[in-house]
């Protein structure tokens, strides 16, 4: 089962690498991992997305609090949370295979954001079924290259992390 965790971490230099080290260390595999500052310049955000039961789980809480630069850590229930994914696919595309792309483009509410001669640049954002699916559609065409963010994610309503 796959968790999602939030883990506000002070903004300095080698937090990262302490927090990476720990899950190498234990030997829990890092799905997918996003960072970034929050509205406190002082503080980063890691949305962490692990694969594990409840006890890894739990081991990974534990084990991410005993770290110094860690503020806090929350485990974000998917139903009580939205997430998103950013994905870029650099698509080979000619003029007979523009037109297709674009409306795949559509289909998926994804943009195009680059076009040359022989390809063309889509911006996709959604949950990880829905990058999938677009990936799935485009190979057909050819990608050429690919780069995905990793799940972000935040609370609904007015909780907070």
């Amino acid at each position: 089962m796959k968790h999602t965790l939030a883990v506000l971490v002070e903004n300095r230099s080698g937090v990262l690498s302490r927090v990476s080290g720990l899950f190498s260390r234990r030997g829990y595999n890092i799905d997918s991992l996003a960072v970034g500052v929050t509205e406190d310049p002082d503080v980063s955000r890691m949305t962490i997305v692990v694969h594990g039961d409840d006890s890894v789980l739990e081991q990974v809480k534990k084990q991410l609090n005993k770290l110094v630069e860690v503020i806090k850590v929350s485990d974000l229930a998917s139903e009580d949370t939205v997430g998103r994914e950013l994905a870029l696919f650099k698509v080979a595309a000619d003029e007979n295979s523009r037109a297709e792309i674009m409306q795949i483009t559509d289909i998926f509410r994804a943009r195009i954001v680059d076009v040359s001669p022989k390809s063309v640049v889509v911006e996709v954002t959604g949950d990880e079924d829905k990058i999938l699916a677009i990936e799935n559609l485009l190979q057909k065409f050819g990608i050429k290259e690919m780069v995905r963010t990793g799940k972000i994610a935040i609370s609904r309503g007015s909780k907070k992390v």
